[in-house]
């Protein structure tokens, strides 16, 4: 559902993203994984969802398997997944020294060749605006099921552009094989080499 928006936030214009099914051995591990919990809803049982917040876990649709953990230092062995995904949960990590270690941590999570399927908002520049906070609107389709959904925060201190998580990845260790756009959203395709 989408969040109850305040006058004065800023919201994006609508964008859709069609949610598709792709190919991982073993279990995914879906980093802010609670919530609407969108790759879980696509994946089910194949998922391991992680999130700081336990009330964003319990919201989120059954089937994965479910961890309170934090992204930043993460619990799990060395190279235990082939597959890790970011579904709109990187624009919550306020500083970016903690992004680099979410970056960091699931390129170590990550087998070699991993993939870490990454959706995220650009705001490298700030519309015109007075607002404190924004609001990302989506629409995101996995099979017949749309949902539309928001989220949304205060406008982070320094610019975040794709160029910007590009360069996280890049610092911690990641190759970008793939991008797509969504009106001012993005997908990164970043693989572990």
């Amino acid at each position: 559902m989408m969040e109850k928006l305040d006058k004065t936030d800023y919201v994006f214009p609508q964008v859709e993203w069609e949610i598709r099914d792709f190919d991982s051995e073993g279990y995914i591990l879906d980093l802010g994984g609670g919530g609407e919990g969108v790759i879980g809803q696509l994946k089910g049982k194949d998922v391991i969802a992680i999130d700081f917040r336990k009330e964003e876990l319990l919201e989120a649709a059954e089937g994965p398997l479910k961890i309170v953990m934090d992204a930043r230092e993460l619990k799990f062995l060395d190279e235990s997944f082939h597959a890790a995904t970011a579904f709109f949960s990187l624009m919550y990590v306020r500083k970016k020294e903690d992004q680099l270690k979410v970056f960091r941590e699931a390129w170590r999570v990550l087998k070699p060749g991993g993939v870490l399927h990454f959706w995220d908002v650009d705001i490298s520049q700030k519309p015109k605006t007075d607002s404190k906070h924004f609001i990302v609107h989506l629409l995101y389709r996995i099979g017949e099921k749309i949902t539309e959904t928001g989220y949304g925060m205060p406008w982070p201190e320094e610019p975040r552009g794709i160029d910007y998580y590009q360069e996280l990845a890049k610092q911690a260790g990641f190759q970008k094989s793939d991008t797509a756009w969504e009106g001012n959203t993005f997908y990164l395709h970043l693989v572990k080499s």
